[in-house]
């Protein structure tokens, strides 16, 4: 009977991750019918570009024929404006197969535009592998995981974005979608447990800390949101109507309310592993327990919070050293500053997440298990297990 549950469990995991994209799929058909198609690129006339140094500005013309929608096998002209912005252009050679952008009239192609190289197959590919090694090494966990990653793509692709943009509170907003996130991933992996409760209660924490140090240091640090990438462009896209400083602090939210819930999974995993090895433990000593596991992956999580963050401004500190800027007007610069205040910002919401989640794990763990069922029962959560 249990083999059934659980088979029945891995079908049910299985077929929501594929309704859901196969609806977000075809969504994007109709959103995108007959105005961005893929297109082979057969000849290209680079004679209206102008090369300098590494970035080019100009127009390159582009012989593709189309590979899908109405007008498949067609060729057509496609015209490719170059700014002269590296990170943003592309220059196409024979071979390359991309996405342009349709203008119809009459019922013909009367204009196309290149957008960018089409790189979904590969992106696939690499979701796929991604979805076979998780699944191999964590079995039913994994599909779990799983699912908690497609639906934090699907919360914050269908109501985090469109939300912000419609102007409600970036932090309250935000806060709200991150409780919801919080308790599909937690509960999705550990189920309605006490391991789960613990692990939710740590996140949350770390969650309030974290807003509380990011508005409080942002102020008074001067920080009005337009070091994050593209905020400029969505500003003026959307009529300057947005609070960039508080979508700001919302993304520092965000990323470390990951974190956060890391490091209360793993406590709250581990002590749920000592009591049910040591089911006489008494509560200090449990809670001491916790304590020492937080500090070890403290230890660690702190230097990834580093990494990760600085690794994705590492062209920016090689620029420094070849300038031979100094650490004070480093440490002043508008983006050093803004990374700091998200590390460490981080780095605090984790500190306050370990102890509160030892703390709360204790204290649920030690429950006597009569006490846990009558609560149980009135609450109808189910079965109260690690």
């Amino acid at each position: 009977m249990r083999r059934n549950k659980t088979v029945l469990l891995y079908i049910g995991i299985i077929v929501l991750i594929a309704l859901m994209i196969f609806f977000y799929g075809q969504r994007a058909a109709l959103d995108s019918e007959d105005v961005e198609k893929q297109a082979l690129v057969i000849a290209v006339d680079n004679s209206d570009v102008i090369h300098s140094s590494i970035s080019s500005i100009g127009n390159q013309v582009l012989t593709v024929q189309l590979l899908a929608g109405k007008y498949q096998g067609e060729v057509i002209n496609a015209d490719n404006n170059l700014m002269g912005q590296v990170e943003l252009d592309n220059i196409y050679v024979p071979g390359d197969k991309l996405f342009v952008a349709l203008l119809e009239k009459d019922g013909k192609v009367v204009g196309a535009r290149a957008i960018d190289l089409y790189r979904q197959d590969w992106e696939l590919l690499l979701f796929g592998l991604f979805v076979l090694l998780l699944v191999l090494y964590a079995g039913k966990t994994g599909l779990k995981a799983l699912l908690s990653f497609v639906a934090s793509l699907y919360l914050f692709w269908e109501f985090l974005i469109p939300g912000l943009l419609a102007g409600h509170n970036p932090l309250l907003f935000s806060s709200l979608i991150l409780l919801l996130l919080s308790a599909v991933i937690i509960f999705a992996i550990a189920g309605f447990t006490a391991k789960g409760l613990a692990a939710f209660v740590g996140t949350i924490s770390g969650l309030f800390a974290s807003i509380g140090i990011a508005c409080f240091f942002g102020n008074r640090l001067g920080l009005l949101g337009m070091t994050l990438p593209y905020a400029q462009t969505l500003l003026i896209s959307t009529g300057l109507k947005l609070n960039m400083k508080e979508i700001f602090y919302a993304a520092i939210i965000i990323g470390a309310s990951g974190a956060a819930m890391d490091i209360a999974m793993d406590i709250a995993a581990s002590m749920a592993e000592v009591k049910l090895k040591k089911p006489e433990i008494g509560f200090r000593e449990l809670v001491q327990s916790g304590f020492n596991v937080g500090r070890a992956v403290i230890g660690t999580m702190t230097t990834t919070l580093l990494l990760a963050y600085s690794g994705g401004y590492l062209t920016l500190l090689m620029l420094f050293m070849t300038k031979d800027s100094s650490m004070i007007r480093m440490f002043n610069y508008k983006i050093v500053a803004a990374e700091i205040l998200r590390i460490i910002t981080g780095s605090i919401a984790l500190v306050l997440v370990a102890p509160i989640t030892a703390f709360v794990a204790g204290w649920i763990y030690s429950i006597q298990p009569k006490e846990v069922v009558v609560w149980l029962k009135r609450i109808k959560l189910g079965n109260w297990s690690r």
